[in-house]
């Protein structure tokens, strides 16, 4: 359906549909299937042509790969104050499996520029108070395709519409769930409510279907229509990309860009080449052309193998004037050429996707990307800094969520305003290691108090990192 003519129907504002038309390009370039390119004719003369598959070299879905595997992976540790508070946010993170979707949608966010995570509470039971009890939270995950901000201030999004698309019995359906800040009547006070409706997906702006009709489709059955949180504080959360958005001529629009949206061009040549080193190797092989004499014998048995195809047949004649009886081609392959080609690209991607230069080196036939540790003062090291900047904000406020979430159910002993510590890896920074060492030496020398170095580098509170220590090392926390 045409989700643009459904909000116009709607009289809703959104993010120009112009841009989502970008992130579909960018989608194409991250799966390396873009239409006439990879897919492509080749002219043969005669009015004749071939259909053709370029080779890709996937570039644009491995900078976005190693950009979610740096900004969280198992050495990002999340740390919440108060004990009852952390077991609870943890236990909701693992059933909702954040260890592994958690760096699928940063890869997805470095692909497409946009995701969010919508926390809910399923299986609840509200009593003639209007009080919920039991029931667990979950987190709906969505990318940026399914994201559609309708208003918004400084790039924070206020209010937003989430679409979930899903088939149930063969039939195509999407829910539009809309987070709006409303008044609540009576009181100086705003809320958020969530209007939930269902749209059969089918041509121009689709069908609306009635709650009663929605309840007798089994993915859709005891959706609400109408839900208000009482709070002021928002279910979801937008994650992007700190990059400039460029994209689109509105620069108010708070959806991010790709990783590599500005770096297309380098994406597109280093498909070329390598699409002309694989072909190489196809073009260049060893070719026998043979006299049609020579391919049987004086019996009519053939002289070659049949399926052999290094050997060619020449119109009889064909060699009269040099007399030869086969002629051999030996292509020279241009492997350094390529190589040396490629590897400038690799350079120039790496850059534009913010990981410095020489991340990534062309040999062997195959793209290795450089271990090595980095300096604090390395363009990669600063690019990784500036998108913490917005994890951390987003992750912190994706465990606020949770927690009042949590504390709507009567959930026992939480703590909404516990203080949430995100402590990212630095594993691959130099200056990090060296400290570390220091640390470990004023340790040994009595300088440092064993609880205070486990506070510092394994992201535990002081109270925590005392209980961790072993027995013999236990120091009062004053």
């Amino acid at each position: 359906m045409d989700i643009f003519a459904y909000f116009k129907e709607k009289g809703i504002d959104t993010v120009d549909r112009t841009f989502y038309r970008q992130i579909e390009v960018w989608r194409s370039w991250y799966n390396s299937n873009v239409r006439k390119f990879h897919k492509y004719k080749v002219y043969r003369g005669n009015g004749t042509s071939v259909n053709c598959t370029r080779y890709a070299l996937g570039m644009a879905k491995k900078v976005c790969e190693d950009m979610a595997d740096l900004l969280l992976n198992e050495r990002v540790t999340i740390t919440i104050a108060d004990e009852t508070t952390d077991a609870f946010v943890k236990e909701v993170l693992a059933d909702n499996t954040w260890e592994e979707l958690g760096n699928e949608y940063q890869e997805w966010k470095s692909a497409l520029g946009t995701v969010a995570y919508v926390v809910y509470v399923k299986d609840a039971v509200v009593d003639e108070a209007g009080n919920m009890k039991g029931g667990n939270v979950g987190i709906n995950y969505v990318e940026a395709a399914n994201i559609y901000p309708t208003s918004w201030k400084n790039k924070i999004v206020t209010e937003c519409i989430f679409t979930f698309p899903t088939t149930c019995k063969r039939k195509k359906y999407i829910q539009f769930q809309y987070h709006k800040l409303e008044d609540v009547p009576g009181e100086n006070r705003k809320q958020y409510v969530i209007e939930n409706c269902v749209v059969e997906n089918t041509t121009g702006a689709g069908k609306e279907l009635t709650p009663e009709q929605w309840e007798e489709i089994p993915a859709f059955s005891g959706l609400a229509a109408r839900i208000e949180t009482g709070s002021a504080q928002p279910l979801f959360v937008i994650d992007r990309l700190n990059l400039v958005n460029n994209a689109d001529e509105d620069t108010t629009n708070p959806m991010g860009v790709s990783l590599f949206a500005n770096a297309v061009d380098t994406v597109r040549k280093l498909d070329l080449e390598y699409d002309s080193y694989a072909n190489e190797f196809s073009l260049g092989r060893k070719r026998i052309f043979v006299a049609p004499e020579l391919l049987t014998a004086q019996n009519g048995e053939a002289v070659f193998d049949p399926d052999d195809t290094v050997f060619y047949e020449l119109p009889e004649d064909y060699f009269k004037d040099t007399k030869e009886a086969m002629h051999e081609v030996n292509m020279d392959l241009r492997i350094e050429e390529h190589s040396r080609a490629i590897n400038d690209d690799l350079n120039w991607l790496s850059l534009k996707c913010g990981f410095g230069t020489d991340r990534y080196k062309f040999e062997d036939g195959g793209v290795k990307t450089a271990t090595e540790v980095i300096s604090e003062n390395s363009d990669m090291y600063r690019s990784l800094v500036k998108h913490e900047l917005v994890l951390d904000r987003v992750l912190t406020q994706l465990i606020q969520t949770i927690i009042r979430a949590g504390v709507s159910i009567g959930i026992p002993g939480l703590q909404e305003n516990a203080t949430v510590t995100i402590a990212f890896d630095d594993s691959i920074i130099e200056d990090k290691t060296t400290e570390r060492q220091s640390d470990r030496q004023d340790v040994s020398m009595g300088v440092m108090p064993l609880w205070e170095y486990r506070a510092k580098w394994y992201g535990e509170t002081p109270e925590e990192a005392q209980r961790n220590l072993p027995e013999q090392a236990n120091v009062i926390v004053e």
